[in-house]
């Protein structure tokens, strides 16, 4: 029991439950000393990692989690498969490069973006994924009370962030000066993946039809960026299509 208790003081935890089992299979089979902690040590590793990408995905605040093993790549009358598996590489994060997933409602964008962040969660990444109103909301409320500089860590320091839901509705002129301050405080530092109902050109109206701002937006954005673009009906409304 004293072993065990300095184990998890340790906080070798995984080894204090599985050591006896260890023993015992290693007196049974002659296991050597060396190979029966070399195999402790490896189901701590195994056991750190789990609760590490367990608390990476809690963290991300996915709604759901969602795979492109489940993606229905039939559905769109335009899409490039090539690229959206290309980016489930996360190559653009060790880049500090960007993904776009631009086209109409229901075509599966907040599922690919989900996909990547999930799996930078998989590979023990800091993530996060959050809607363009949501994080402009909670940037205007951080200012609101002088606490912009810590609620906007918050969307700079992970290592990708995705935003969902750009375009759907157009920001104030301070709302567009937060978003920005994002883009650009993430430029060539952390990834972002945006989804947008919009164009490139149409982004004018999102960002309080000021020009200049959406221009510097897009030159930090697209410089380094794979931008996916999706066609076709909603999905959502498949049924009614089919009938």
């Amino acid at each position: 029991m004293q072993l065990k208790e300095q184990l998890k003081t340790l906080g070798l935890s995984w080894v204090a439950e599985n050591i006896d089992a260890a023993l015992a299979e290693a007196a049974s089979r002659k296991i050597t000393p060396a190979e029966t902690l070399a195999r402790l040590l490896a189901g701590e590793l195994e056991a750190r990692m789990t609760r590490s990408v367990q608390r990476r995905i809690r963290d991300s605040r996915i709604p759901a989690p969602k795979s492109l093993s489940d993606f229905n790549w039939a559905w769109p009358k335009r899409i490039d498969k090539d690229m959206v598996m290309d980016a489930l590489r996360l190559v653009f994060v060790k880049e500090k490069g960007n993904v776009v997933l631009m086209g109409g409602v229901g075509l599966g964008k907040t599922h690919i973006a989900i996909a990547l962040i999930l799996e930078a969660c998989h590979r023990n990444l800091p993530a996060l994924f959050t809607t363009a109103m949501e994080m402009v909301n909670n940037l205007k409320a951080a200012a609101a009370v002088n606490n912009l500089g810590k609620v906007l860590r918050r969307y700079t320091a992970p290592a990708i962030v995705a935003v969902d839901e750009l375009g759907f509705m157009p920001f104030d002129r301070q709302g567009a000066d937060l978003f920005f301050q994002v883009v650009s405080a993430r430029h060539e530092k952390g990834s972002l993946v945006l989804t947008s109902n919009l164009s490139y050109r149409d982004w004018t109206a999102t960002f309080a039809n000021n020009a200049a701002l959406t221009s510097a937006i897009l030159d930090r954005l697209t410089e380094k960026c794979a931008t996916v673009v999706i066609d076709g009906k909603s999905y959502r409304t498949r049924n009614k299509v089919e009938k």
